[in-house]
């Protein structure tokens, strides 16, 4: 095994948005990219695991082969959020290998080059924002619109219109792609312990 090396095997999956993203790469090659979405009444996170072996399968590796798993920690779904990161720390338990998160959040401000604001839906009239390289947090709506006067934005289709941003959803960006690459270079200079590992709930799960 190759720890860290050219040929550094990363799982990086995503349960937080709209769809499950699962991504292998073998150092900076993408090995397999899958996007699952809802299915029937299932959320999209119910085939975490089924994805996760197939990818494997497809390219003759074995769980133990991986050296890093990346996930997004949130903001987003609560259910997403529960079980991408409580996959990424049993499998990284129990592989011993390295695993790390990265906010969803950071993984939009990379899709668009140049725009780096971020705003998404967090209810209550409020949008979770990230600006200069920093999470504020949920923010009201009216508040995003001044801290973001004169910005391009990366939205969802609920609050595009709203600030005439641009909607992930829409882009088609390659988001496992974005989170594999995001981890890789943070493992060069953290910790990815996953004892450390922890979902991000900026704010409290909905109530009944």
């Amino acid at each position: 095994m190759t720890m860290g090396g050219e040929n550094q095997i990363t799982l990086a999956f995503d349960t937080c948005l709209d769809k499950m993203y699962v991504t292998l790469l073998s150092g900076k090659n993408v090995l397999s990219s899958k996007i699952v979405e809802n299915h029937d009444e299932k959320y999209h996170s119910a085939f975490l695991i089924s994805t996760i072996k197939e990818v494997l399968k497809e390219n003759n590796l074995r769980p133990q082969d991986i050296e890093l798993i990346a996930t997004n920690i949130g903001p987003g779904s609560f259910t997403g959020i529960r079980a991408c990161t409580t996959v990424a720390r049993v499998m990284a338990q129990q592989l011993n290998c390295k695993a790390t998160g990265i906010s969803s959040l950071e993984i939009l401000s990379n899709i668009e080059p140049g725009v780096q604001t971020v705003a998404l839906d967090a209810r209550k009239d409020k949008a979770y924002l990230y600006i200069d390289n920093e999470i504020k947090g949920a923010v009201p709506l009216e508040e995003v619109k001044t801290l973001c006067k004169d910005k391009k934005i990366i939205t969802d289709n609920k609050l595009q219109s709203l600030f005439n941003g641009i909607s992930y959803q829409e882009t088609g960006a390659p988001l496992g792609e974005i989170l594999a690459k995001l981890a890789i270079e943070k493992a060069k200079t953290a910790d990815c312990n996953w004892r450390t590992l922890k979902p991000l709930y900026i704010q409290p799960p909905p109530m009944g």
